[in-house]
């Protein structure tokens, strides 16, 4: 009688139990471990994070849609495509700005690397603008039931997917020396409120300067006046973040921040 022989599977091995409720666990570990092994191998402790809407087309993008516009409501959603697009250009040339000065810094300081969800939108526009600039720049995409979108800025070996939304936002929070918010929808005033939330109760003990970039759309869109006339916030909440329309204004900003609160100092966590 031949003697049966049964495979022997490690438990680190085993697909059914790494995909099962069980290892949930170790799942949610290895979206900190793997990112911060390769944050840590190519020296990745300071981001400048770029937030925005995945929907904002560059301009050239808008333009060509303008042109193949057939109905009055297709010419409209172009008309207000064209007039977004100014965004779309904005991230890309901040970013771009903001990648030649960090590679202009002391090789004894710090670099700070642009940061994005690696999406399309204003998420393109920034790593794109940094890829211009011949600078590292990060993605962290989520995995969404969404068609597939390509976004070929960001640097290869920076490209990270992520299963649960708060590790993501955990790696958005945890290296960002800056964050730059675009004008953007759900996911962008979700990424935006947990920030001034961490800033506002001082959970997060570094500095963290944040542009919100596009006034008359943040005015419409979010009444902080309001907020502080109701009580709900005070009225120095109001001044959490820096709001302007301009790229040179942002661009100052953001450089003497990150002069005067991060450069030369221990790398500050949350």
């Amino acid at each position: 009688m031949t003697e049966r022989k049964h495979a022997r599977t490690k438990a680190y091995q085993s697909a059914g139990f790494l995909n099962s409720k069980d290892a949930r666990a170790l799942r949610i570990l290895s979206e900190y471990l793997e990112p911060k092994s390769r944050f840590d191998h190519h020296k990745v402790d300071d981001t400048i994070v770029f937030m925005g809407s995945a929907r904002i087309k560059s301009r050239e993008a808008a333009e060509e849609m303008l042109r193949e516009a057939g109905s009055a409501k297709d010419r409209e959603r172009a008309q207000m495509a064209l007039k977004m697009s100014v965004y779309y250009e904005a991230a890309r040339e901040l970013a771009s700005r903001l990648t030649r000065w960090s590679k202009e810094l002391d090789q004894e300081e710090r670099r700070f690397v642009v940061c994005t969800g690696g999406g399309p939108g204003i998420m393109e526009a920034a790593n794109r603008g940094a890829a211009e600039a011949k600078g590292l720049n990060v993605g962290l995409t989520i995995s969404i039931p969404v068609d597939e979108f390509d976004n070929p800025y960001v640097t290869r070996e920076l490209a990270f997917h992520f299963h649960y939304f708060f590790m993501r936002k955990f790696w958005f929070a945890y290296l960002a020396k800056a964050v730059i918010v675009f004008p953007g929808g759900y996911g962008t005033l979700d990424e935006l409120f947990e920030l001034l939330t961490l800033v506002q109760t001082r959970k997060m003990r570094k500095p963290m300067p944040i542009v919100l970039f596009g006034t008359e759309y943040w005015r419409e869109v979010i009444d902080f006046d309001a907020l502080a006339r109701h009580g709900t916030i005070n009225p120095e909440d109001i001044e959490l973040v820096h709001r302007t329309d301009s790229v040179d204004d942002a661009y100052e900003w953001i450089v003497r921040q990150l002069a005067e609160k991060a450069l030369g100092q221990p790398g500050a966590t949350l």
